[in-house]
């Protein structure tokens, strides 16, 4: 949908191709011969195998017809699919084409409210070499000659801007309009296609070439206009004339199945001619092409290039240089040096702790059997220095904590007199009981030291592979979002949800505007509104379909958007359910904002 025609010759391809192969199954059915199937498939796989190379393709979906709602609605398909496919193939052709013209004329009015300055560069700097070079010289005399250089520009600019804004919101008015008559000729042929087929289907078709007459009507002088002074480049080389359906088919009800035919081949054949008129008259008022409007940065760029392909070449082995084999080798060496010491092995350890942690560690500082040896013998001190000191044996179930109770009294005694206990007493063994002790203590400590840092390995080698991660996701996220880049509204990201809730308010916006148009009387405003309210939830249904079927919403959303292009439902109405939209689907609602 974002690529229009570039021109009438490839424009025309795929839709070519598609009408071909719509009128080879319909046609089959009349002309059961194969020379002419073969003859017809042959043509469509031509336009279709052409068509690759086309930037024109033909959309998956589009906003659906508004069929019955009864139960008969399938039957009605059934029978009437000639004409409801002419009435699709219409509507997309229509939706494309007002997509490419708004597309234009959203770049001419973004440039309208630039100011004066960029209007200006625009004019003389982003219409090409030639444009530059006659923008130059003209303002250069202006200056000389008038003294007013800069406001000639200028209003050269409005003039030159505001002629294709003119051009391309008259001829996006006359296709709204006429998008908006086929959707009504159609909601209101619903309920006839259910009673009467055959004889709505005749009259479908005879709408629809009525239509075609009043858009060449209104449209049509467009090529008179073009005949005047302006400054558009180019030239309009033929204006546009549908084919009108015979005055026989015209009457009656009973059409035949060639009849039929025929009614069918020409509405395509007027879908032809209107693609093709609009791919030419859009063409010449269309924004510049990229490569137009940067042709200044393309330009230094090519000039950089060249002064650098004569320096390589000054430096190269053509004429006798050897530096930049030598360059080569030296950023060869850095290389490989750089990714040895700041990517190789720092991995290599990663790996290393990560997988290998508990299996190469070493012999901690303390095992448990050397704390439970230390502390058996202070036991087996403590009980012996208890017996010793109240002449019977200790009990069984005295505990250390009991039995170094009495050690430090008979400590506390000794050292009413050190020197003399110190030899003759139990002061020395008493201090050997308590160094005993601190041993322990400390072999305790250390062993439980050793147990919280084996424990904490794991999380070390952890802590030594966070900056890998990180820089490993940092370059995961990059890569995703060169690859996978907001599409506009059928994006994922933010921007793409603001594209969409922006959908909502113009859908709006023409709601209540075609509301305004109805109380005042102004029928075809008011159809015009209604013709760019189907191609903003036109849109607004291609944008969100894949996004409301993921999340298990696009049955009821889809429901709200069929409603919403209904012409014969009330305004306040429609303004509720987009209301609903905005505060209850998840592929609606704005990504919260990130502190």
């Amino acid at each position: 949908m974002d690529s229009p025609p570039e021109n009438a010759g490839k424009g025309l391809k795929p839709t070519i191709s598609v009408y071909i192969e719509y009128l080879s199954n319909r046609i089959s059915s009349y002309f059961p011969a194969a020379s002419y199937s073969n003859f017809l498939s042959r043509i469509s796989n031509f336009y279709r195998g052409s068509s690759g190379t086309s930037k024109r393709r033909r959309r998956k979906t589009c906003l659906p017809l508004p069929f019955p709602s009864s139960h008969e609605s399938s039957t009605v398909v059934c029978d009437a699919s000639r004409t409801v496919g002419v009435l699709e193939d219409i509507m997309e052709c229509i939706f494309l084409n007002l997509h490419y013209i708004q597309k234009n004329l959203e770049y001419w009015q973004s440039k309208a409210q630039g100011s004066n300055a960029k209007r200006a560069y625009f004019m003389i700097c982003e219409r090409g070499p030639y444009a530059f070079f006659n923008g130059t010289v003209q303002l250069l005399s202006d200056c000389v000659g008038e003294g007013s250089g800069m406001q000639h520009t200028y209003c050269l600019a409005s003039s030159y801007i505001s002629e294709r804004i003119n051009f391309l919101s008259s001829l996006r008015y006359h296709l709204a309009t006429f998008l908006a008559q086929i959707y009504v000729k159609f909601d209101k042929a619903g309920e006839d296609l259910v009673k009467d087929p055959e004889k709505s289907l005749s009259s479908l078709l005879v709408d629809m070439n009525d239509l075609f007459l009043k858009l060449e009507a209104s449209i049509g002088h467009f090529h008179a206009v073009r005949q005047q002074s302006s400054s558009v480049d180019g030239s309009y080389s033929f204006p546009l004339i549908f084919e009108k359906l015979p005055e026989v088919n015209q009457e009656g009800s009973q059409w035949t199945d060639f009849e039929t035919r025929d009614a069918i081949n020409l509405i395509y054949q007027n879908m032809d001619r209107l693609n093709t008129y609009l791919a030419a008259i859009v063409k010449i008022h269309r924004k510049p092409r990229r490569v137009t409007r940067y042709w200044i940065p393309y330009t230094c760029g090519i000039v950089g290039i060249s002064i650098c392909s004569l320096w390589l070449l000054r430096h190269s082995s053509l004429v006798g240089s050897s530096d930049i084999d030598n360059w080569i080798r030296e950023a060869k060496d850095s290389t490989v040096s750089f990714w040895n010491d700041h990517v190789e092995q720092p991995l290599i350890s990663i790996r290393d702790d990560l997988f290998y942690t508990f299996r190469k560690r070493q012999k901690g500082a303390m095992e448990p059997e050397e704390v439970q040896l230390t502390a058996d013998s202070l036991h087996r001190m403590l009980q012996a220095f208890t017996e010793q000191t109240k002449g019977q044996k200790a009990p069984p179930n005295a505990t250390d904590q009991e039995m170094l109770e009495i050690v430090m009294m008979r400590y506390e005694k000794e050292l009413m007199h050190p020197i003399q206990n110190l030899f003759s007493g139990e002061l020395s063994r008493a201090l050997l009981i308590q160094v005993q002790k601190l041993k322990l203590d400390i072999e305790e400590a250390m062993l439980e030291l050793d147990q919280i840092l084996r424990a904490n390995e794991i999380n070390f080698a952890i802590l030594a592979a966070l900056p890998a991660f990180f820089l490993s996701l940092i370059v995961i996220m990059l890569v995703r979002a060169w690859f996978k880049q907001d599409k506009k509204a059928e994006g994922r990201g933010r921007v793409a949800r603001i594209q969409r809730r922006l959908l909502i308010v113009e859908v709006e916006r023409k709601i209540m505007q075609l509301e305004s148009y109805k109380d005042k009387g102004q029928e075809k405003d008011g159809q015009c509104m209604l013709g760019l309210a189907l191609y903003y939830l036109d849109r607004l249904y291609c944008a969100v379909e894949g996004h409301a079927r993921a999340t298990g919403e696009w049955i009821s959303l889809r429901q709200d958007i069929i409603d919403l292009a209904k012409p014969d439902i009330q305004t306040a109405h429609k303004l509720r359910i987009t209301s609903r939209m905005e505060r209850v689907y998840d592929c609606l609602l704005p990504l919260p904002k990130v502190q």
